[in-house]
């Protein structure tokens, strides 16, 4: 893959491994300063949720890292284009129901990564 997609790739993955760590293991700090709009009493009750959501972060970004790995082209680029579809539809349905911060941080850089990754 180009030197771009994968530079991007690699931070959509970092990106990931952030969102699993503060809500797998800060959602009742850095979460509460990243979900503005949520009451700061739903916090403590939803923290077992936002470490599911977590973990599953944490899979996207394993796949990613994966596809920077995997020596033959044809398979890394469709292990890729997998992954950051995943991301996408998934920043797609946050920006839609929760926040539209999250189409902007999640879906775009997946997005421009995915044309990269298609360009190729």
């Amino acid at each position: 893959m180009s030197i771009i997609s994968n530079i991007l790739i690699a931070f959509i993955a970092i990106e990931h491994l952030y969102i699993l760590y503060f809500e797998m293991f800060a959602w009742e700090t850095i979460g509460k300063k990243t979900f503005t709009t949520l009451p700061k009493n739903l916090f403590t009750p939803t923290k077992a949720m936002a470490a599911n959501q977590g973990l599953y972060n944490g899979f996207l970004a394993a796949g990613l890292i994966w596809s920077l790995l995997i020596p033959s082209q044809e398979w890394s680029i469709n292990i890729s284009v997998f992954f950051l579809s995943c991301v996408v539809i998934a920043g797609i349905y946050g920006g839609l129901t929760v926040s539209k911060k999250i189409f902007i941080t999640q879906a775009v850089p997946a997005i421009l990564a995915l044309v990269f990754v298609l360009l190729q």
